[in-house]
């Protein structure tokens, strides 16, 4: 199964019809981890005609008005897809008071929430959300630092990949995207990125 996963930067090559380039006919499944415009999401949608999950970045100011069409918004949500148990959290670290944006003792609780859910669907293989985990790709101005709950939802569920955005970094090898914590692969989407499971 392959995924592709888009975050924070328009890549318009995804867009085009592939012309003897790499070859995305293979994709199954495309997450955003949000700060893209919504026209975007709706591209990649008629694109590739896959279902798209998406979460939304502390730029993500349009999404209300504008929504993407046909993509499928999983803020605090699991969904089962393609057999893969999914769960997603929108936002960053509160910097601002902008929407979007959410103190530690927030997201912990929105993750507490989801406890029993949690359960019941016999724990999680894909987190998807924007903001990363703390002293994981984070940075440690007041909007990049991640989040401690993450860190803990890794450490209890054990999902397998855990896949954000918001952390702008260009990297010379995909490989240099991935940090291992425990079994989990924590890995930066920035741009676009193709994970295969």
């Amino acid at each position: 199964m392959k995924i592709l996963a888009v975050a924070d930067r328009v890549t318009p090559a995804l867009l085009e019809p592939v012309h003897g380039g790499p070859c995305f006919s293979d994709i199954d499944l495309i997450i955003s981890c949000g700060d893209l415009p919504p026209e975007y999401l709706t591209g990649l949608k008629a694109r590739f005609d896959l279902p798209l999950l998406y979460v939304l970045g502390n730029h993500d100011l349009r999404y209300t008005s504008s929504p993407p069409k046909g993509c499928q918004h999983i803020d605090r949500q699991i969904v089962k897809m393609l057999g893969l148990r999914i769960v997603g959290f929108s936002g960053s670290r509160w910097y601002n008071g902008n929407i979007n944006q959410y103190t530690e003792k927030e997201m912990s609780i929105f993750i507490q929430r989801l406890r029993l859910r949690l359960w019941l669907s016999g724990g999680i293989d894909l987190v998807i959300t924007h903001a990363p985990p703390r002293h994981i790709h984070d940075a440690e101005d007041r909007c990049h630092k991640g989040f401690k709950s993450y860190r803990a939802l890794i450490d209890r569920y054990k999902p397998a990949y855990f896949v954000h955005g918001h952390i702008h970094n260009l990297f010379a090898h995909d490989s240099h995207r991935i940090t291992t914590v425990n079994t989990t692969r924590v890995i930066n989407s920035y741009g676009s990125y193709i994970l295969e499971i």
